[in-house]
């Protein structure tokens, strides 16, 4: 029976009921020591004889008190009375995710902005060795200053995982798993492929949940469908989502879709990386294919022609612009030493992407953000960056010649991943700032002039 207004669990009391969810029922109540209003949940107690469903909901508090992050509830207390548990959050004003689908579509920088956001909060979560495996638009809440949070902890897992920069292990990968292998927990039609199998799912089955809710907000439909459960499940494991519209930028469409793979190691390494190569997409962006062209001497010799003329009446007009020009900031990025080459800006300027030799090895590409100066290897070894389009791709060069400048030209997303061959023997190349290709400079290998 739900609790009346003016019920008293500990200091807690009851001003009205929000809703009710798989693992409780929610109540607006009032902090009695502190006066401030707050989320009761509480343990229904036909559950709390059943000390799976307590051990769960306990598990709850102690996974989200664990956490602290914007995109997290916060839990300010747990408790039990007369036998009633209850977990105490922050009191949220807003709608659930789920209710924002049900109205008007989502624009895509809304939807970029919200993933964004959730991905921030996972790769929290992550870090503590904590795995949601119950993400889905029912425990996404958007706050009404355009926040998300999420919620629900009923079902997380603690993992096994080394805290950043050390070789300890977090105190969580100490606790006990609380759930049996073969054991299937989550939620039809949004669980990971290893969720289905009864397999030990880690960070990255909230990866695939999360591309099933982006899916979901991009299509307006369920992203695996059946008659039953069983059939969902199997399409799941068997089939794979129906396209999206082709108006959605490509490399949001591509990063959807990389999440739901069906094998984990295909997916997104982190939530992190999940993060970052969302935070460079520009959502009024349209992706072209990259053109290929023979560069001629006589055009190397008007660029070059060109770039006089401009520097000679940069310098005439700096003189006279000097007085009400603001002079440049600079900002240094890294303090590690070494050669930098082909340092190129991207997402507006907030991430740096650049090719680095440091002590004498080979070229690595490297990216960091302007506000948080650690770099990040995007693991591609022996390349120079050549140029970043605005869908967020870096144009590189494999196994480079420094004599020449040339090598083989291939494509990459920001976030990371194996380079795609494109061409062989180019000496440069780069996007416009529309994200068509601009023309690539093409060199025979061993030969000191371009070629004819």
């Amino acid at each position: 029976m739900p609790l009346s207004a003016s019920t008293r669990l500990g200091p807690y009391e009851i001003l009205a009921p929000i809703g009710a969810g798989g693992m409780g029922e929610v109540y607006r109540a009032r902090d009695t020591r502190l006066g401030r209003e707050v989320a009761l949940k509480i343990l229904p107690a036909a559950f709390a004889g059943d000390p799976d469903r307590v051990r769960r909901f306990e598990q709850e508090g102690r996974a989200t008190a664990a956490l602290n992050h914007p995109n997290i509830v916060v839990v300010y207390d747990s408790g039990s009375e007369g036998g009633v548990f209850y977990v105490a959050t922050e009191l949220l004003e807003g709608e659930m995710l789920r209710d924002r689908l049900t109205g008007s579509a989502l624009p895509v920088r809304k939807t970029i902005d919200y993933a964004i956001q959730v991905a921030r909060g996972l790769a929290a979560a992550h870090a503590k060795g904590i795995i949601h495996r119950d993400l889905k638009p029912e425990n996404l809440f958007l706050t009404k200053d355009g926040v998300v949070k999420i919620l629900d902890f009923g079902l997380a897992k603690y993992s096994v995982m080394k805290s950043a920069g050390t070789d300890q292990l977090t105190d969580f990968a100490t606790r006990p798993i609380e759930t049996e292998a073969g054991k299937v927990l989550g939620t039809v039609g949004y669980m990971s492929p290893e969720q289905v199998r009864g397999q030990v799912a880690d960070a990255r089955s909230d990866l695939f949940s999360l591309g099933v809710v982006l899916h979901e907000m991009v299509s307006r439909k369920p992203t695996f469908t059946g008659e039953s459960g069983v059939e969902v499940m199997h399409a799941i494991l068997k089939q794979e989502p129906t396209e999206l519209d082709a108006a959605l930028p490509p490399v949001l469409d591509r990063m959807i879709f990389r999440c739901l793979e069906k094998k984990p190691e295909e997916r997104f390494e982190s939530a992190r990386d999940l993060a970052f190569a969302l935070e460079s997409i520009s959502a009024t962006s349209s992706g072209t294919q990259p053109i290929v062209k023979p560069r001629r001497t006589s055009r190397m010799f008007a660029l070059a022609a060109a770039i006089c003329v401009l520097v000679g009446a940069a310098m005439f007009l700096a003189g006279r612009w000097t007085a009400r020009t603001p002079s440049p900031s600079f900002q240094r990025v890294t303090f590690r030493r070494g050669v930098i080459m082909n340092g190129r800006f991207a997402d507006g300027g907030r991430t740096i992407v650049y090719s680095a030799s440091w002590d004498g090895n080979p070229f690595h590409i490297y990216t960091t953000q302007a506000e948080n100066p650690e770099s990040r290897d995007l693991g591609i070894g022996n390349a120079l960056v050549f140029g970043v389009s605005s869908l967020g791709e870096i144009a590189l060069a494999l196994t480079p010649d420094l004599t020449f400048f040339s090598g083989t030209l291939a494509r990459t997303p920001i976030s990371g991943g194996a380079p795609r061959k494109v061409t062989e023997d180019i000496s440069d190349a780069d996007w416009s700032s529309d994200g068509a290709a601009r023309e690539w400079g093409r060199w025979l290998r061993g030969h000191g002039r371009p070629e004819g």
